[in-house]
Formats: C-alpha cells, sequence, structure tokens
C-alpha cells in the first residue's frame, strides 16, 4: 500500500470511530464571527483588549509539543496561528491531536501575541467541521505538478497563493469594468447561448441538440448580434460579460471557453470607442495596482492615455517588407508570403492571410498598449466601411504585451451591405474556409427596421487579467481550463 492510500485509510477509520462514538464528523453548521483577516485587524487595532473570536478553516500546520501544540487555520482572507493547551482543552486536547492536516476545523478563543510576536488564538474550543480523506500534497510549498494544478484547482487554491491571487485580482477587475460602464450609462443585459446561427466572429462553433425545438443549435461565438438588436430596440449603450464558445486549438491565448466583455453605444464610431478603452483599461489598472504601470517580464507597461496609434498597413510594412494593398488577391497574397517562408492554408482568403502578416510580425513587437486601425473589409464583415477608402473598414484592435485584448468596430447598420458581406462570407465557407460569418436572417430583417450608427467593443477578459496578473498562459486565470480527458 502507498503512502498516500495508508494515510487515506487511516483517516477513513477515524471517520468510523467518530460515527461509532456518536459524532457527526461533518457537521450541518459552524457560526464563526470572525475570519483570519479580521481577527487579526482586531487584535492589531487593540492589542490591549481581551478579544474573543470564532473561527474556521482548513488546519494546514501543526507542530505537537507536549501538553501545548502549535497549529495553523487557513480560510480564504489568509492564515492565524492557533495555540491549544490541554490544561485549557481538557479531554478535547486529544481530540484536536488527531485532526489532520487538511482537516476543515471550527476553533473558539481569545487572541494574543505569542513571544515571536505572532498573533495567535488562544483556544479554548475545537470542532472537527469536515474531515479531509485525502492528504495535502506533499512540501507544503504549493504544487509542481502544472496539470494536476489545473485538473484538481481546489488543491491548488488550498497550496498556492499565487493562484489564490489571481483569483482575487479577476474579481476585482470584473467589478471595476462594472463600475465605470455604469457609472457611464451602460446598461448590462444577458442574451441567449443557444443559437441557431451563432454569429459575431469568424470561428467554429460547438453544436448540441435541442428536444423540444427537434433542431440542431450552436453555443454562441460572440454576443454582438443579439446586443445590436438591443439598440434596435431603442437601447442606447448596453454591455454584456458573458461566456462564448470557439470550437478551436487550445494555446497559452486559447481557451475554447472564454469569458468576454461586448459593449454597444450608439451615435458613437469607433474612435470615440478607442477613447473609451484607453479610460477603462487606465482606470481598472488603477484600481488592481494603484498605479498605471505594471511590471510584465522584463518591461514596465505604461497604460497612461493617450496609447500609440498605427495603421494596420503601416504596422504590417513596417515590420514586413509587406503592402498587403499590392496583393489584391488572396493567390498574389499567399504566394508572397510562400516567399517569405510562411506555411499557408491554401483554403485561407485573402484577410485570413493579411491576419497571418499581423499575428507573424506585428503582435509579438506591441508590448506598450498600441491601437492598431483601418482593417480591410475582408476581415471584417460586420464593421462600417471608411468613406474615403472603401477597401477597409473602421476598425482598431487594442495590443499590450504582444497580444490582443481589444477589438472594436463602426458597427454596420446598412441592412442591404451587411446582407452581402454575409454573402461573401457564405462564399469563402464553399471554398474551404469553416471559420466564416453564417447568415443570421432574423438579424437581417432587425437591421431593416432601423439601427442608429454605434460603436462596438470587445474585450477578452481572461486575456486581460492573465496580462495584469502577469500570467504566461490563460489557463492560469481560468479556474478550469479545458483538458484533454485522462484515460
Amino acid at each position: 500500500m502507498s503512502d498516500v492510500a495508508e494515510q487515506t485509510a487511516q483517516r477513513r477509520a477515524k471517520v468510523a470511530a467518530l460515527r461509532a462514538g456518536g459524532a457527526n464528523p461533518y457537521p450541518a453548521r459552524f457560526h464563526r464571527t470572525h475570519t483570519a483577516a479580521d481577527a487579526i485587524a482586531a487584535f492589531e487595532a487593540d492589542p490591549d483588549a481581551t478579544i474573543p473570536v470564532i473561527v474556521a478553516g482548513r488546519l494546514v500546520a501543526k507542530r505537537v509539543m507536549g501538553k501545548a501544540t502549535f497549529a495553523h487555520l487557513q480560510d480564504w482572507s489568509g492564515r492565524i496561528q492557533l495555540f491549544a493547551r490541554r490544561d485549557a482543552l481538557g479531554p478535547a486536547y486529544d481530540a484536536f491531536l488527531d485532526f489532520d492536516l487538511g482537516d476543515i476545523v471550527g476553533v473558539e478563543g481569545t487572541l494574543m501575541r505569542t513571544r515571536t510576536g505572532e498573533i495567535t488564538v488562544d483556544l479554548a474550543k475545537a470542532a472537527l467541521l469536515a474531515k479531509s480523506l485525502h492528504p495535502l500534497p506533499d512540501k507544503w510549498h504549493g504544487l509542481t505538478d502544472v496539470e494536476k494544478r489545473y485538473r484538481q484547482r481546489y488543491l491548488d487554491l488550498i497550496t498556492n497563493e499565487d493562484t489564490r491571487r489571481i483569483v482575487r485580482l479577476r474579481s476585482r477587475v470584473v467589478a471595476a469594468i462594472r463600475r465605470f460602464l455604469d457609472s457611464r450609462g451602460f446598461v448590462e443585459v444577458e442574451t441567449p447561448v443557444l443559437q441557431l446561427v451563432p454569429g459575431g466572429a469568424a470561428a467554429r462553433s460547438f453544436k448540441t441538440y435541442y428536444d423540444a425545438l427537434d433542431a440542431e443549435v450552436h453555443l454562441r461565438i460572440s454576443l454582438e448580434l443579439y446586443l445590436k438588436r438591443l439598440l434596435v430596440g431603442g437601447m442606447d449603450k448596453v454591455y454584456e460579460l458573458g461566456r462564448v464558445f470557439r470550437n478551436e486549438g487550445v494555446s497559452h491565448k486559447h481557451n475554447p471557453e472564454f469569458t468576454l466583455l461586448e459593449t454597444y453605444e450608439a451615435y458613437a464610431d469607433y474612435l470615440d470607442v478607442l477613447t473609451m478603452v484607453e479610460e477603462l483599461l487606465a482606470t481598472v489598472v488603477q484600481e488592481v495596482h494603484g498605479s498605471l504601470q505594471i511590471d510584465l517580464g522584463e518591461h514596465t507597461i505604461d497604460f497612461t492615455p493617450p496609447w500609440r496609434r498605427e495603421t494596420l498597413r503601416d504596422a504590417i510594412y513596417r515590420r514586413s517588407g509587406i503592402d498587403f494593398v499590392d496583393y489584391p488577391d488572396a493567390e498574389s497574397l499567399r504566394a508572397v508570403l510562400r516567399e517569405r517562408g510562411l506555411h499557408v492554408d491554401p483554403s485561407l482568403g485573402r484577410g485570413k492571410l493579411i491576419d497571418e502578416l499581423l499575428t507573424t510580425f506585428v503582435e509579438p513587437t506591441l508590448i506598450q498598449p498600441t491601437f492598431l486601425l483601418d482593417y480591410p473589409i475582408e476581415l471584417s464583415p460586420l464593421a462600417k466601411k471608411k468613406e474615403d477608402d472603401p477597401t477597409l473598414v473602421e476598425r482598431f484592435e487594442g495590443f499590450v504585451g504582444g497580444v490582443e485584448i481589444a477589438n472594436a468596430f463602426s458597427e454596420l447598420n446598412d441592412p442591404d451591405d451587411q446582407r452581402a458581406r454575409f454573402e461573401a462570407q457564405l462564399a469563402e465557407r464553399a471554398a474551404g474556409d469553416e471559420e466564416t460569418e453564417g447568415l443570421d436572417e432574423d438579424f437581417l430583417l432587425a437591421l431593416e427596421h432601423g439601427m442608429p450608427p454605434a460603436g462596438g467593443l470587445g474585450i477578452g477578459i481572461d486575456r486581460l487579467v492573465a496580462l495584469l496578473a502577469g500570467a504566461h498562459s490563460l489557463r492560469e486565470v481560468i479556474l478550469f481550463p479545458q483538458l484533454r480527458s485522462v484515460r
């Protein structure tokens, strides 16, 4: 029997003994008065007072010294030391000694400071609240097996302070975004996850079957088309923070299921949205970090507005020597990419090939906050054409740390133009490109009723949190990332 299996067997035996003696190793309730952090703060505020506390959490360390034992209890707020004495607890002292690391316990006592200066609960009572049947990972320094950290995130949260830090940071980022948008008059809404026609992005969808409708439906790949319907309905400023699903591969910056923020503002254009993005991210960074500068590896990123601006055409030409305007069709552009040694899928259209140039030559160089503006129409079937150049659309993407974190358009509201763009996308799909827009007749009908000119925005929350947390992979900031099954 392995050491872990033996420990598990011993813990199960303890559970059986407790039940045989009439004790419940999993009681229904326990009322605490303080978290660990609250208890420490209360003592620091008045160290001369006698402060009774009732705290609860996981037992993460224990040091037995005969008739006295020191231990550490951990809850979500942090850790606090416990001091158990036989003369204070009486027969309950032996029960305390029988607690295992990983057990959830509740204790009652008064606060004191030890000779080493650590704020401690001097125990008067202790109770088992939930017996842990498995030992905590070896070496109380956190999990080192990355795969196990992701598959058993609960163990990662117990043992890894940095994981707990990222979870807290993510919550603060989302709350700051909501406060910013709410203060500007945006209304938060929810739109369907299951859709008959997935739209708003160039991506493959996940499919499922809806028994009641006797129809195949798709998990949404974007929030866009339903939020635009709300603009048609008269809402001026709307946003949604929602999960979207794209049937694609997994990488350090892609997960098939992720959280997306989308906003739509009537009577605004992409330059208005650009200014809002600068202000939004500066506000979030300031609230979360207390500064507009963050360290990212060897770089110090400065979010102070205004950000650098560059057209997509200039950005690609300066870094690759290729001016995509000189190659008006996919065949000629594909040929020059191959001359540069790039392997490109022969099914990709001109827009996707331009995106390959962006990804390969430009994106890794955009460390400081930068906006790239004015994209080819082939890449943006939902964006409004530039009036002075109908081959381009009013679109920008925002990049920080070599990663795209924001995407925005002046939204296309001409229903006839939109239909023609959808049909062009269907032609590309017929030619072999699966990652194209579908044709959503209901959305087109909504546009035919009149949608005001508007600016729309998408921000990937997972990428933003990874950037602000200094994480190198989205798996660090998604609590339960998609992983291959273990067979």
